[in-house]
């Protein structure tokens, strides 16, 4: 079972939502990311939410390039 320090990852004020709560956040939930960056986010690919972003076809395909360059 994967697991994940969400004191890393989120904003302090998300840290201790539920995990449906956090995947209905807006992008600016992760830890890092700001308020302008969001809706730059939402401009450019319709990203809404932290769930949007982790189903952003371009996030998977950028992600398995990097895991083919990784097992080389």
């Amino acid at each position: 079972m994967a697991s994940i320090d969400l004191d890393k990852v989120l904003d302090k004020a998300w840290a201790d939502k539920s995990l449906p709560e956090v995947l209905a956040a807006p992008v600016s939930a992760l830890k890092g990311v700001s308020d302008r960056q969001g809706e730059l986010l939402k401009e450019a690919f319709g990203v809404k939410t932290v769930a949007d972003l982790a189903d952003l076809k371009y996030v998977g395909w950028a992600q398995a390039l990097a895991a083919l360059d990784a097992a080389k």
